[in-house]
């Protein structure tokens, strides 16, 4: 790659993070005003009830994940990932600030919780374009020895987005009262959001469309992938399972946990939501670490490590935030070690996923396998979790819904071919 290849590279891969952070703030920050949604959108007597129904209403907005992957990944393949992006950046912004502005149950009744469930399907949308492409997109411009570092900062950009939602949630709940925060200091994270929309837009139209996209779309010869000839349905099959344990770990030990530990470590939200921000930024520190080391010694070993530590730490981990007396300071180292440990994944993962397929269908098919395994596994985690946690009649049930997630992603992590050290296709 040129000198002047790489500054392009540079450039374009800088607008496609920052459009990526406030993409996933936009997305991520419902989780952390959870508790005061449930009260305001579906305000019944059981306290469970009504967070069961807030965490549905967020997992609704990951069904419509797959359909934005479908749609909006085969955008990217037929007019360009730039265009896919710029279009997953405007829907984004409309969700988030129609939630932001949306009157509550008091005011418009029945009508307040459909209008929630269709902002997030919105969002939702948007979201299962916005990986895909994104992660196309980083990957195809980096330097052939360097795609699981560059493939690291789409990660790297999705933490910083949840840590940027975390922050600003932690901050409203510092500064305002609590009264306050239930009132109109929630809507505050929403409307931000909107906000910062536009940024986003403006950076991506300065982008270029990716070297490897340019030269299928202009039909230059292109080595042969390995799978050529392999179903694009099978190859779609391997991401969804490649999928399954990066986003469960990711929602239930992210945008979970706060509400898990206020509830179970009786911690006040402003204490919860500070020690999962410094979690996410440890893991926004690592990922990019976790992505060379990727270039160095190959995918396999990283993902494998992750998902073998999936199995083995969850449930002794939480037994021990339960035994009574645990500090906020071993809270955050906790979620420090387990924000390494999803670092291993997340590092390599986007570069990874982006190897299996061919650059003609790349962005249709790993959107659509990665979007339905979050929508199917990691959208409904926090509700899943919670009705595990209600049905076992024990606060560390949702451990077991890690450890089966761990186990199915590390029999199709061992089945795939290392593809590290081998061109793109």
């Amino acid at each position: 790659m040129s000198a002047q290849d790489r500054v392009k590279s540079k450039k374009a891969v800088t607008a496609a993070v920052v459009g990526n952070v406030l993409e996933w703030y936009d997305f991520a920050v419902y989780a952390y005003v959870a508790s005061i949604i449930a009260r305001k959108f579906f305000p019944v007597q059981d306290e469970v009830t009504a967070l069961l129904s807030a965490f549905l209403a967020y997992g609704l907005g990951f069904l419509a994940r797959p359909l934005g992957g479908i749609v909006i990944g085969r955008m990217g393949d037929v007019s360009g990932r730039k265009n896919a992006l710029l279009l997953t950046m405007f829907l984004m912004a409309v969700g988030t600030v129609m939630i932001g502005l949306l009157p509550t149950y008091e005011s418009i009744g029945y009508l307040a919780p459909l209008l929630l469930v269709v902002a997030r399907l919105l969002q939702g949308f948007s979201a299962g374009g916005e990986w895909g492409g994104s992660t196309a997109f980083i990957v195809e411009w980096a330097p052939k020895n360097q795609r699981g570092f560059y493939g690291s900062f789409q990660q790297m950009s999705v933490v910083a987005g949840l840590l940027l939602g975390s922050g600003v949630a932690a901050l409203m709940n510092t500064v305002l009262t609590t009264p306050q925060m239930d009132d109109w200091g929630w809507r505050i994270p929403f409307l931000i959001g909107g906000i910062l929309g536009p940024v986003g837009l403006y950076m991506r139209r300065t982008i270029e469309e990716t070297p490897a996209y340019k030269a299928v779309a202009e039909g230059k010869v292109v080595a042969p992938s390995v799978d050529d000839h392999v179903s694009p349905w099978l190859l779609a099959g391997r991401a969804f399972g490649f999928t399954i344990v990066w986003t469960v770990c990711f929602y239930v030990l992210l945008n979970y946990m706060p509400t898990w530990t206020q509830r179970y470590m009786s911690l006040t939200a402003s204490q919860a939501l500070w020690a999962n921000t410094i979690g996410l930024l440890a893991l926004m520190v690592a990922i990019p670490i976790m992505g060379k080391l990727s270039d160095r010694f190959g995918r396999k070993p990283l993902l494998i490590a992750c998902c073998l530590c999936f199995v083995i730490v969850p449930y002794p981990v939480f037994s021990y935030l339960l035994s009574g007396g645990v500090s906020l300071t071993s809270l955050i180292i906790v979620q420090v070690v387990f924000a390494v440990m999803i670092s291993m994944f997340s590092g390599a993962g986007p570069a990874a996923i982006a190897e299996i397929f061919p650059t003609r269908n790349r962005s249709t098919w790993m959107t659509s396998g990665y979007a339905l395994a979050v929508a199917i596994f990691g959208g409904f985690a926090p509700f899943i979790s919670v009705w595990l946690i209600s049905t076992f009649g024990s606060p560390i049930a949702h451990t077991y819904y890690l450890v089966a997630a761990a186990v199915v992603s590390t029999i199709v992590i061992w089945q795939l071919r290392e593809t590290a050290f081998e061109d793109l296709q």
